[in-house]
C-alpha cells in the first residue's frame, strides 16, 4: 500500500523532551545509573483529597458522558478561581474544561487561525507552540526574548513584528523553559500594543501557583476590562496540583471563542474525563495546603541549586521567578569540552555524565539547556556534580 502522510503532519518537529527522556529511559532500563532532569512534572503524587473525590465519584457512578466543554461544577470552580485570585468574573459560557492546558491551547488554535494566520511566539517558547500553530496552518513568527532581559519580549519588539496577517501573541508566564515573570508594567505595555493592534493575547498561566521569593503572578486578563476582552487564559491542574496525568485544563475568555472551541471539543475529545474532572473540583474546592507544600519544596531545591549550578566552569544561569526549571546558558561549556553545538554537549552530558538534560534548541534557545528541579534535592545535587566533574575533567582533554 503508498501510505501518504498529511503535510502537516509531516512538517512537525518531534519533542525534544520526549526523545530525551526515552532515551534516559531505555538507558535506566539497562541498568545504567541515569539522573533525569528532563521532567516537566513535579515529583508529588496528587494530594489525597483530590484522589478521594475521584474515588468516591466513580463509587456514586459518575462515570458517563459529561457535556463537552466541562461540567457546571468544575466550571463554576475554575470561575471562583478566577474571582479569588485575580480578581476577574466570568460567566460559565465564557469557560471551557479540555483534556489538559495543551488540549485547550490546540483547540484555540483550530478556531481562530485560518491558513497563513500569524502568531507571534517569544522565544525561548514551550516546544508545542510552533508545532500545534502549524497543524492548524498558521505560522509561527518568533520574536527573540533576550537572555539580557531575562529571555522577555519588550512592547517595541511586539510592533515591529506585527502585519495585517497576526492574529495572536503568546506570552507564557512563569515561562517554560526560564522560570521567567513578566511584571505588570511589563504586561500593560505589551497589552497596550496588542488593543492597538487588534491582537488576541494567548495568556499560557500553567504554572502561576508556582512563584518564589518576593515575585507576584499578574494574569494581563485583569489589568483592564479591554485587555480581559482580548485574552483568553491558559491554565489547568497539571502542575499547580501534581495532576499531570489527569488531562484536566481550561480557558476562559471571549464567549464567542469558547463556545467554537467547545463545538469542536464535541468532535474530537466528546468530554474530558469525568473522573478526572471530579477530582479537579476537589483541588479548587479543597485545602491548599498540599499545594503550599510542594512550591516550599522547589523554592528550597531552587534556593540550593541554583548557586552550584552557576559554579560549574561556563554556565551562566539567570535565577528563576516561578516554575520548576533552570535555563542555564552553556555555550562556553560546551566550548571549552570540545563541542561545537550545545546539543553534541547535552549528548555527552547524559552518555558519558548520566544526567539528562533538554538542549535549548528545542526551546528555540540553541546556548542554553533546561533542567527540571522536580525531582530530590539529593539527585539535584549528584546530577550538578556529575556536570561539573564532566565539564572539568574534559576542559583539560580539549586543552
Amino acid at each position: 500500500m503508498d501510505i501518504r502522510l498529511a503535510e502537516r503532519v509531516k512538517a512537525l518537529t518531534p519533542s525534544t523532551t520526549l526523545a530525551i527522556t526515552a532515551k534516559a529511559k531505555e538507558m535506566k532500563a539497562q541498568g545504567i545509573d541515569v539522573i533525569g532532569l528532563g521532567a516537566g512534572e513535579p515529583d508529588f503524587n496528587t494530594p489525597e483529597h483530590i484522589i478521594q473525590a475521584a474515588y468516591e465519584s466513580m463509587q456514586k457512578g459518575q462515570t458517563k458522558y459529561t457535556p463537552s466543554g466541562g461540567l457546571v461544577e468544575l466550571k463554576d470552580a475554575v470561575i471562583n478561581k478566577f474571582k479569588e485570585d485575580q480578581g476577574i468574573e466570568y460567566k460559565r459560557s465564557e469557560i471551557i474544561v479540555t483534556v489538559g492546558a495543551k488540549h485547550a491551547l490546540y483547540t484555540l488554535f483550530q478556531v481562530i487561525l485560518d491558513e497563513g494566520d500569524e502568531v507571534i511566539i517569544p522565544t525561548p517558547f514551550w516546544v508545542s507552540y510552533p508545532e500545534q500553530v502549524k497543524l492548524a496552518d498558521g505560522k509561527p513568527v518568533y520574536v527573540e526574548g533576550k537572555e539580557d532581559n531575562q529571555f522577555k519580549i519588550t512592547p517595541e519588539q511586539l510592533e515591529e513584528v506585527i502585519t495585517d496577517r497576526t492574529k495572536a501573541v503568546i506570552i507564557n508566564s512563569p515561562s517554560n523553559p526560564t522560570g521567567m515573570l513578566y511584571t505588570k508594567e511589563e504586561l500593560q505595555a505589551l497589552g497596550e500594543v496588542a488593543i492597538k493592534k487588534n491582537i488576541w493575547i494567548i495568556s499560557d498561566e500553567i504554572y502561576e501557583k508556582l512563584v518564589y521569593g518576593d515575585h507576584k503572578h499578574v494574569s494581563i486578563a485583569e489589568l483592564s476590562p479591554e485587555l480581559k476582552e482580548q485574552t483568553i487564559i491558559i491554565n489547568g491542574v497539571s502542575k499547580s496540583h501534581s495532576m499531570t496525568g489527569w488531562r484536566i485544563g481550561y480557558a476562559a475568555g471571549n464567549e464567542q471563542v469558547i463556545k467554537a472551541m467547545t463545538d469542536l471539543a464535541s468532535h474530537s475529545t466528546s468530554n474530558p474525563t469525568a473522573t478526572s474532572q471530579y477530582g479537579s473540583i476537589a483541588a479548587y474546592e479543597g485545602t491548599q495546603e498540599p499545594v503550599e507544600e510542594m512550591k516550599k519544596a522547589f523554592e528550597e531545591r531552587l534556593n540550593v541549586i541554583h548557586g552550584k549550578l552557576n559554579a560549574i566552569p561556563g554556565f551562566s544561569c539567570l535565577k528563576p521567578q516561578g516554575a520548576f526549571y533552570l535555563f542555564p546558558n552553556v555555550k562556553e561549556a560546551a566550548k571549552m569540552t570540545g563541542f561545537e553545538d550545545v546539543d553534541g554537549f547535552v549528548k555527552a552530558l547524559l552518555e558519558e555524565a548520566k544526567v539528562a538534560v533538554i538542549p535549548g534548541s528545542g526551546f528555540g534557545s540553541p546556548d542554553n539547556i533546561r533542567l527540571s528541579y522536580a525531582t530530590s534535592l539529593e539527585l539535584l545535587e549528584k546530577a550538578v556534580e556529575r556536570m561539573s566533574e564532566y565539564v572539568k575533567a574534559n576542559m583539560k582533554t580539549a586543552e
